[in-house]
């Protein structure tokens, strides 16, 4: 598989993700949420271009510090890009990791050809919820009860047609 190529020199690089990725994808997943995805469901999305991950290559050893799940469904004609999963290693948190991977998602997304983006996130992550206005998401409208444990998920949308 090929690198995707990153425009900022500094580390990390961000590439899509491999099937040798998974085990660190999904200790990340765990640590980061209360109901973490299954091993399954990173499983199907390896091989599609918007499972990125950000891996620091400069060690013996390359280090994973985050990923980014984000596809597209239909959207009565245009398609709806869906960022459906993003975290950052703890330790790594507040360093523009999660800033890099969410621009590189929304750039497969561009490519791919929606004319805007949503996601869902939940009420009480106000680092999220930061970082998604930052980059143009809007809240449209809250889902409630939407997380296992009855939080509330805000339902944020970026339009893409003008950039």
């Amino acid at each position: 598989m090929t690198t995707v190529p990153d425009s900022d020199t500094e580390p990390p690089t961000v590439r899509p993700a491999t099937r040798s990725d998974l085990l660190a994808v999904h200790r990340i997943e765990s640590a980061a949420f209360p109901q973490p995805w299954p091993f399954s469901a990173f499983e199907s999305y390896v091989g599609e271009p918007g499972f990125l991950v950000a891996v620091d290559e400069r060690h013996d050893e390359p280090e994973l510090l985050g990923y980014v799940v984000a596809d597209t469904v239909p959207n009565h004609g245009t398609p709806l890009g869906h960022v459906k999963d993003l975290a950052v290693e703890e330790a790594y948190r507040g360093q523009g990791i999660g800033r890099r991977l969410l621009r590189r998602a929304i750039d497969v997304l561009e490519d791919a050809g929606t004319g805007s983006v949503k996601l869902e996130v939940r009420v009480g992550n106000t680092a999220a919820r930061s970082l998604y206005r930052s980059f143009g998401f809007e809240h449209r409208r809250t889902i409630p009860n939407y997380y296992g444990n009855g939080e509330d998920a805000l339902v944020m949308i970026r339009a893409l047609d003008d950039g």
